[in-house]
């Protein structure tokens, strides 16, 4: 049974409790065509699709950023043809869905090295993010040739340059001005990452910025990541507890008195 989801918000999720920004590791493409005796392409063809809804649910649903790993820096170890497929479907799809994201409002950005993608393809996205610079209806944050660990590595060492000019002072360091030099500087970090296909590990994506984020595991492929995982995925954020290192409710008198 199909189920039709509309495109406004589902009466059991809290308009006041959505995250502002949703994270996604989108695992299982391969997999996902592997088990219906297709290549692996088709797998990364219908993830493509998936991605475009749920971009749509997020801006419909009234989330205000998503950020997606489309390309770690590990990627590169694949084979020869699935990387060139890959680089092709991006810039392709940056052609094809161009149009329609300026419609929508989507801002898109990039984020990773994006000096070691293809000239090309560093043309298209150079031109996509120009053209919707001043979109406001939802961020869309793409992570190419990205990896967690070189953006800290990078913008450590744009601090230590500043150091060495005399520009900075070492004890002027903090985690704010690190935070600046992150390629997320100007997006607030992700209140929810989804990670599919029954992987438990953040595989080098935003290590810095997922520090207090709810982390949500799902055994679900990701091409079959439709509304209605979405839609779970919400709710069991909003049975979280989010408490950035406090507590619920302060501890009653006699409470305080028994631990003291």
């Amino acid at each position: 049974m199909v189920t039709k989801f509309l495109s406004s918000l589902p009466t059991d999720l809290d308009p006041q409790c959505l995250p502002r920004h949703v994270a996604v590791i989108m695992d299982g493409n391969g997999r996902w065509a592997t088990q219906r005796s297709w290549p692996r392409v088709a797998g990364h063809r219908q993830g493509a699709k998936t991605l475009k809804t749920l971009l749509r649910c997020c801006k419909d649903w009234g989330i205000e950023s998503l950020t997606a790993y489309a390309f770690s820096t590990e990627n590169w170890r694949r084979s020869p043809e699935e990387v060139n497929f890959l680089m092709l479907l991006f810039k392709r799809l940056l052609r094809q869905e161009l149009a329609e994201m300026q419609r929508e409002g989507v801002q898109i950005t990039f984020i990773g090295d994006l000096s070691g993608l293809p000239e090309v393809l560093q043309q298209e996205i150079y031109y996509a993010t120009q053209v919707t610079a001043h979109n406001r209806a939802i961020q869309f944050n793409v992570a190419v040739n990205y990896g967690s660990r070189a953006e800290i590595a990078q913008a450590c060492r744009r601090v230590a340059e500043q150091v060495e000019q005399g520009k900075l002072s070492a004890a002027s360091v903090s985690e704010d001005l690190i935070e600046q030099y992150l390629d997320t500087a100007d997006t607030p970090a992700p209140d929810l990452l989804i990670r599919t296909s029954g992987e438990l590990r953040l595989s080098n994506f935003l290590l810095w910025q997922l520090a207090y984020t709810e982390l949500y595991f799902t055994d679900i492929l990701w091409p079959d990541f439709d509304r209605a995982a979405f839609h779970q995925a919400l709710l069991v954020y909003q049975n979280r507890d989010r408490r950035f290192g406090t507590v619920s409710t302060p501890l009653s008198n006699s409470a305080a008195q028994a631990v003291l």
